[in-house]
């Protein structure tokens, strides 16, 4: 069983929560989460910042991939 990294996870599971915030938010819903997401442009936010801890997350899982190829 592979054994992923808390960081990955961590971060990973973090942006997948903000994307679908931002979605609701974009959706015209984010007034039922917060007041703040009811704009759009909140919305939007919220997307950009799940990239960007999505691909946070991506580096922790990728250097313990090459330390899995550097034993090998």
């Amino acid at each position: 069983m592979r054994r992923y990294p808390f960081s990955f996870i961590a971060l990973t599971t973090l942006g997948i929560l903000c994307a679908m915030a931002g979605i609701i938010s974009l959706a015209g819903f984010g007034a039922v989460l917060h007041p703040l997401l009811d704009d759009p442009m909140a919305g939007l936010a919220c997307i950009v910042s799940a990239i960007a801890l999505i691909g946070s997350g991506a580096f922790p899982l990728v250097i313990e991939k090459l330390k899995e190829n550097e034993g090998a």
